[in-house]
């Protein structure tokens, strides 16, 4: 179908892409005189990839967006379906992945743009269910555009495909697609996940196809480098979760990608092998400067033993030794060791000081011995003088008394005892008693004795002391 215009105004040119249902055409509109791309469906197609091609045609018909590849018209010629598509003079992102791993800050350029265009299709109500870097176009600007919505399908519309067949391609199937649960814009987030992951490798996350490498990623996580900025690889690690439910939105997705961080990208870590001067590099006039260099830098010195740090014993020399008999008496002697330093010493005092001390021992008083608390007096009032004197008396130790030279004080003449005077005893005579009247009975308690009265504290102190000297 090369060199054919097709319905009179698209001539088909070479082939630009081939497809599983598919082949994309280099193509010349005549009536606008403009270059397009011309996407013709197979010969040998059968019904269902026919009511997926329509539906593909509806889908890119209703979005319009800076991200997708804009479809110009469709139609049929002699039986077969095409589709022209706005032709993007550049290259695919797999062509570009396979020149090495690309920069940060390129894949946060790129990655913003996809999910651009993704949140746009799914506000629209589409699962792409195809991305993959050979479905992304990069234009002559390094913009990025999503192209083939051959798999794309509408939300809560009929299945095109039965349940027991995986829809897309192995290396970047989302966990609900290989299990056959249902899928929604959550599979296409993790794709875009992969698909960032592998620009930044440089290599594909599950390598080969078929279902081993679909059924892959239900065993083990992608491996996100850890070298990368930390919000990224927070957010590739959402990007690819297991669950459906623990992966951001793609507004989400390129809301985050357009943050750029604002500390400066780590250094790459470079070897220690770099670092060594590579002599064999130098070309001959630094080679001849080599020999005037080394002469000028002092030798390191050899490695020292822990003897070394320890002062070198030498021989004085002549000077010296006459100078030692004038040095050594102005040296003072280390004195002997001595095993208990905290006790003083005890040594004999000198004639001033046991003159002193005499002195000092004839002023101490010494001290009284000691007294029971009971004193054998007579009287209650015996007992508090007596108290009081030994009160009195009684010093503490270590007081000094009046030198002897001094006049002693003066003493209290003892308390006169007061005389006993003379009692007066004077009887009165009672009248006789009437006749008549009766003499009065005498009072029994008139022989009755009288009862012996309490002992005093004082008779109780003169029993202890008699009992004490017998």
């Amino acid at each position: 179908m090369a060199e054919r215009v097709l319905v009179g105004r698209y001539r088909l040119g070479g082939v630009v892409g081939v497809g599983g249902v598919a082949r994309v055409y280099r193509g010349t509109d005549l009536r606008l005189g403009r270059a397009v791309a011309v996407k013709v469906l197979r010969a040998d197609a059968d019904e269902e990839q026919v009511r997926r091609f329509e539906a593909e045609v509806r889908i890119l018909a209703a979005l319009d967006h800076p991200g997708l590849v804009p479809i110009h018209d469709s139609g049929v010629h002699e039986g077969h379906p095409f589709l022209v598509l706005r032709l993007v003079e550049g290259t695919t992102l797999r062509r570009e992945i396979q020149n090495g791993p690309l920069p940060v800050e390129r894949v946060r350029a790129l990655g913003t743009g996809l999910a651009t265009a993704l949140a746009h299709v799914h506000g629209n109500g589409v699962v792409h269910r195809d991305v993959k870097p050979s479905n992304i176009l990069l234009d002559e600007r390094g913009g990025a555009l999503l192209a083939d919505f051959g798999l794309a399908r509408v939300i809560d519309s009929p299945r095109l495909t039965s349940s027991d067949r995986m829809t897309g391609t192995a290396a970047y199937l989302a966990p609900e697609q290989v299990t056959g649960a249902r899928v929604g814009y959550p599979a296409d987030v993790y794709a875009l996940g992969l698909v960032l992951l592998e620009c930044l490798t440089g290599t594909r996350e599950y390598e080969g196809g078929g279902v081993e490498t679909a059924l892959a990623r239900l065993h083990r996580p992608p491996r996100v480098p850890r070298d990368l900025p930390p919000d990224l690889v927070r957010l590739l690690l959402l990007m690819t979760a297991l669950p459906a439910r623990r992966r951001p939105s793609a507004a989400d997705c390129a809301r985050l990608l357009a943050i750029a961080p604002p500390a400066e990208p780590a250094p790459a870590r470079r070897r220690w092998i770099p670092l060594l001067p590579a002599r064999q590099r130098l070309d001959a006039a630094e080679r001849a400067r080599l020999p005037a260099v080394e002469s000028l830098i002092e030798p390191a010195p050899e490695r020292q033993r822990w003897r070394s740090l320890l002062p070198a014993r030498r021989s004085p020399g002549a000077a010296e030794r006459a100078r030692l008999p004038a040095l050594e008496p102005l040296v003072e002697p280390v004195p002997a060791r001595r095993r208990i330093l905290l006790l003083p010493a005890r040594r004999r005092p000198a004639a001033a000081e046991r003159a002193r001390l005499a002195a000092v021992e004839s002023l101490v008083e010494p001290v009284p011995p000691r007294r029971r608390w009971w004193i054998p007096v007579v009287g209650t009032s015996g007992v508090l003088v007596a108290a009081a004197v030994c009160w009195g008396t009684a010093a503490p130790t270590g007081t000094l008394r009046p030198p002897a030279a001094t006049a002693p004080p003066p003493v209290s003449p003892p308390r006169p005892v007061p005389a006993v005077l003379p009692v007066q005893v004077t009887t009165t005579r009672l009248p006789p008693a009437p006749p008549s009247a009766k003499p009065p009975a005498p009072k029994a308690t008139a022989a009755t004795p009288a009862p012996p009265a309490p002992p005093t504290r004082a008779d109780k102190a003169n029993k202890r002391a008699k009992r004490k000297d017998g």
